[in-house]
């Protein structure tokens, strides 16, 4: 769902393109779609924050996430070479 937020999610209120966080989604937003209780989520996504395979970013009371390319284009091709 993170891989194209636009089709899954709403529009993100808080994240302004000047904020330079486009693409994250609200921690609610992603518990809700998931279906999934607010504590899994957050353990969850920590786990993905912690590998590198998310970022995160606070706007004032809420915090978004969003896929961290960088690391998963590493990732795939460590893959691809193991393979």
């Amino acid at each position: 769902m993170l891989k194209d937020p636009n089709s899954h999610f709403s529009p993100q209120a808080h994240i302004i393109a000047d904020e330079g966080f486009e693409g994250g989604v609200c921690v609610g937003d992603i518990r809700s779609k998931a279906g999934i209780s607010q504590s899994t989520t957050s353990q969850y996504l920590s786990i993905l924050l912690q590998s590198g395979l998310v970022e995160m970013k606070r706007i004032g009371q809420w915090t978004y996430y969003r896929r961290n390319e960088e690391t998963i284009k590493k990732f795939e091709k460590y893959i691809g070479t193991k393979i």
